[in-house]
């Protein structure tokens, strides 16, 4: 339970009194740090880490079948026809783990072997798209929990609505998330591969490279944008209003995606200490990052709301007060508190 709160609804406001213009006016005036420490009380007291770490496990259990599904995408295609690209990006994504596997779903050996490798390919296809689907869509019901939690709102929508929402919310958003994630992490192997296997040429390559960070941005842009107006169970603003909360979600998010990535890469001692668990080690930290990420801009983007209209306290006031009335304990002659 939250005891943040709740942001009112601006139903009767107009979109020019909700703009970008009026975001800034309210930041200005009431403080950049300020609405910041307000904004980790509301994320504390809505229960953010919590929430965070809900989120991580659901979004792990995405991951991993889409991965499993990208590698069945590597039989159904083959060598002829792209395999070898997505295969090598599998391979930078889940580096030391999938060596042996691609090399047999490039090669199959006799036909008997081809013949089954492709069955196997197709059933980690259709089993992955389809397990990674149910599981997006999970992650996303979760982050309508902590989206309400963090607005003050205590009940989800009805479970069918949340759910059907939900499947909307892993396709206009959830997909677009992932793919920008695997070009902003996989897509200068990719890049690479099509050079090596397709001889792309430089300047491909280079108008490739230029291209892939402002496209895995935009990517991710649209999903948090789609997330902060649809996901909560209230009223939200216009996407103007919610530009800021946004923005630093998605500041977070590509610090958190980028620092990580580079310290996996450079750091010899993650990978002595994890071993074979290194790569699901690096999901597990991305994922809960992620999560605090996008629940930290929700909570900067209700702060800025609720000063907007008034409510300028994050959290409900503490109820909580200790007793230091004293009785005594007739069979040993002791006191205790209550």
């Amino acid at each position: 339970m939250s005891s943040t709160k709740i942001v009112p609804e601006t139903r009767l406001m107009s979109d020019e009194q909700l703009c970008a213009d009026h975001a800034w006016q309210t930041l200005r005036r009431e403080g950049g740090w300020h609405l910041l420490r307000d904004a980790f009380t509301r994320f504390r007291y809505g229960d953010g880490f919590s929430h965070s770490r809900a989120f991580a496990f659901q979004l792990c259990l995405a991951v991993v079948p889409f991965l499993i599904a990208l590698t069945g995408l590597i039989s159904e295609l083959g060598v002829a026809e792209g395999g070898e690209v997505v295969a090598d990006t599998v391979l930078a994504l889940t580096p030391g783990t999938s060596d042996q596997m691609v090399a047999e779903l490039l090669g199959g050996g006799d036909d008997a072997g081809a013949e089954r490798v492709e069955e196997t390919g197709e059933v980690a296809l259709v089993l992955g798209l389809i397990t990674g689907l149910v599981a997006l869509t999970s992650t996303m019901a979760q982050i309508e929990r902590g989206a309400n939690r963090i607005y003050g709102v205590e009940r989800d929508r009805p479970a069918l609505w949340k759910y059907l929402r939900a499947a909307v919310l892993a396709v206009s958003a959830g997909l677009p998330a992932l793919a920008g994630f695997l070009i902003l992490v996989g897509g200068g192997p990719m890049g690479d591969s099509v050079e090596r296997h397709y001889a792309w040429g430089d300047v491909a390559s280079t108008v490739w490279d230029l291209v892939r960070w402002p496209l895995s941005l935009g990517l991710t842009v649209l999903a948090v944008a789609v997330l902060f107006r649809h996901a909560p169970r209230r009223h939200q603003p216009g996407l103007s209003w919610l530009l800021f909360g946004a923005g630093i979600a998605t500041a977070l998010w590509w610090l958190a995606s980028l620092g990580l990535a580079g310290y996996v890469r450079f750091s010899e001692d993650f990978g002595q200490t994890y071993g074979a668990l290194a790569g699901i080690m690096a999901l597990l930290l991305w994922a809960n990052l992620t999560g605090m990420a996008l629940f930290g801009g929700l909570s900067f983007a209700a702060q800025l709301e609720a000063v907007r209209i008034g409510v300028q306290e994050p959290a409900r006031p503490d109820l909580w007060e200790p007793k230091a009335q004293r009785v005594p304990v007739h069979d040993t002659g002791e006191m205790t508190a209550l």
